[in-house]
């Protein structure tokens, strides 16, 4: 008995040591797992039909990762002071100077100036009354404000982590699901293999939804911006890109770049950015999360505005996706044993 207690105090505390090594790259790890998880029918192509061996197909996979997932936010970031005082400045200037008067503006436009000018007129009312609020704050909400962008920003060092331990992910994939597939065995019987399928249908829906999201309307915002001709398309293109987890993110950006134009005097692309945001970027959003989501899980919508806040506390930059993909998991897994409780136990995978 008393060797027992010692075995099993040996355990903990190995697996505690182990948990505390490992603890500066869980979220990388985690991220490169989904990663790899959500492409291996690619990997499975290139290497079983294309024939291509296991090193070249891990090498082509984590360069395309890094060619799509790194190479944005790289050229996205700001690479001197003089780029991040601007962009604080800017911040302070529009909490410090309210919103313009775009009342005159809207109202020359045919046969929808004179709604959209009253609707302005009582939204810039509210505004006001809440920007007077905080504009004793200004210098204060514009370092805080730049400060979240820096560190979304700065998540590229995490995200050359995971797409780095991606690579041996993919190169012994097999080893590691053969592993993973006998410990769930042991840990939850015969209905080891259904519950792995639920997860693996419930963390690719979630994570096509929200990288496919999120992939979709930054280049929509980044082609919209740059057409219009609003400053560093780039940057607010991945900015809007990763506030597309958040429910209401997108518009953050493009609403903003609207009200831009018209202080500009450029009114039909203040009018082309309000429209191709609303009826365009907007839209996409709710076409392609709820078509992935619903493939994978009922996810319900606090659970991932939760997932993405918490997330970014508990895991930085990766938390954003990582915090809703987990929350799924755990929610469908619940609802898994729940039903199994009710002697409603779904048909096995």
């Amino acid at each position: 008995m008393q060797g027992r207690i010692l075995g099993l105090a040996a355990a903990v505390a190995l697996g505690v040591g182990c948990l505390y090594i490992i603890r500066p790259f869980i979220s990388s790890l985690l991220w490169a797992s989904i990663l790899v998880f959500c492409t291996w029918p690619v990997f499975v192509l290139l290497n079983e039909k294309l024939r291509l061996s296991r090193t070249l197909t891990s090498l082509l996979l984590v360069l395309a990762c890094f060619l799509v997932l790194v190479v944005p936010v790289l050229v996205a970031a700001p690479t001197s002071r003089s780029d991040i005082d601007a962009l604080s400045q800017r911040i302070e200037s529009l909490v410090a100077g309210g919103l313009p008067d775009l009342a005159p503006t809207l109202a020359q436009i045919p046969f929808a100036g004179d709604y959209l000018a009253e609707f302005y007129g009582r939204f810039m009312g509210n505004a006001d009354a809440l920007l007077a609020f905080v504009r004793p704050y200004a210098g204060t909400i514009a370092q805080t404000a730049l400060s979240i962008l820096l560190s979304v920003l700065s998540g590229v060092a995490e995200l050359l982590v995971a797409i780095f331990l991606a690579f041996f992910l993919y190169r012994d994939g097999p080893a590691i699901a053969r592993a993973l597939e006998g410990l769930m065995q042991r840990l939850a019987g015969d209905r080891a293999r259904h519950l792995l399928l639920v997860v693996a249908n419930v963390t690719r829906g979630v994570v096509f939804g929200l990288v496919g999201t999120a992939f979709v309307q930054g280049a929509m915002t980044m082609a919209g911006l740059w057409i219009s001709g609003v400053p560093q398309p780039i940057l607010l293109g991945v900015v809007a890109g990763c506030l597309s987890i958040l429910p209401v993110g997108a518009p953050l950006v493009w609403i903003p770049a609207a009200i831009w134009l018209f202080t500009q005097g450029s009114t039909g692309w203040g009018v082309f950015m309000l429209l191709y945001g609303g009826l365009g970027i907007s839209s996409a959003d709710n076409v392609i999360r709820p078509w992935f989501i619903a493939r994978g899980a009922d996810l319900p919508l606090l659970l991932t505005l939760i997932g993405a806040l918490g997330g970014v506390v508990a895991f930085g930059f990766l938390g954003l996706f990582l915090g809703p993909v987990l929350l799924a998991v755990g929610f469908t897994v619940i609802k898994e044993w729940a039903e199994i409780g009710n002697g409603e136990a779904p048909p096995r995978g």
